[in-house]
């Protein structure tokens, strides 16, 4: 259960509903694409409030950015239903993904500071702990350190922002290939031709390398949704409304 701090301020409350929002987003997020809520399920504001013990402001908030990702739905006068990308639509967001991180991967290759390139580095070896403890939350967290750092690098703010809009509609896709230990260990290789491209500032090896990584977590999760789609989808929980 979250619990609000009752002492904010009203600019701090706004923030903190903000973040909780994102929270409360990502894990409806991840009960969606692990098929824990099928699609045509409503989303009921009440129901979610009472689920995660807050007011119905962060919830509304929550679903506003879910509706964002695509993974729901929000139809006038009847409410927010869960839906799932269809495969040519998951595949036009992850080209357009992988795309932009070409892009990011060969600026960064030709303007990372010595500095940039050393925090790249550091992030990779920091990754490559988390691979041998099999630890995939914290390479989650590191591997979103490591594709920031080279955003940056590209020394590009129009770019960035671009990029990062486009990475919050398939994050919830990109999450799914940490559920598998190798492909942690696969990640990491993959990354490991990244950085060396970028240090010797070979920005075609550097911009086609990072298409391939993208589109290889667009390849696992079209076959982990292909199974999803496949497979008979969970009781309806207890906070989740009848399906449409």
């Amino acid at each position: 259960m979250i619990e609000l701090n009752q002492t904010l301020t009203p600019s701090s409350q706004h923030a903190e509903t903000v973040g909780i929002a994102q929270q409360l987003c990502q894990t409806l997020e991840d009960d969606i694409v692990k098929g824990k809520l099928p699609p045509g399920q409503r989303l009921e504001e009440p129901l979610l409030a009472k689920r995660f013990g807050v007011s119905r402001t962060p919830v509304r908030e929550a679903l506003q950015l879910l509706t964002a990702t695509e993974l729901a739905e929000k139809i006038p006068n009847r409410g927010v239903y869960v839906s799932l990308a269809t495969p040519e639509r998951l595949t036009a967001m992850f080209e357009s993904m992988a795309e932009l991180e070409g892009m990011c991967g060969r600026l960064a290759a030709k303007r990372m500071t010595s500095g940039e390139r050393h925090n790249l580095e550091k992030i990779h070896h920091e990754l490559a702990e988390t691979v041998r403890l099999g630890d995939s939350d914290s390479y989650e967290t590191l591997n979103r350190s490591f594709h920031n750092a080279l955003y940056r690098g590209t020394h590009n703010d129009v770019l960035v922002d671009v990029t990062l809009s486009v990475r919050r509609r398939v994050a919830p896709f990109r999450r799914v290939q940490f559920q598998s230990l190798a492909r942690l260990a696969s990640s990491h290789e993959e990354h490991q031709g990244i950085v060396d491209a970028i240090l010797r500032g070979d920005v075609k090896a550097a911009e086609d390398l990072l298409y391939g990584h993208i589109m290889a977590v667009h390849d696992i999760s079209q076959d982990y949704l292909s199974s999803l789609r496949q497979s008979p989808p969970e009781p309806a929980t207890a906070f989740s409304g009848t399906p449409a």
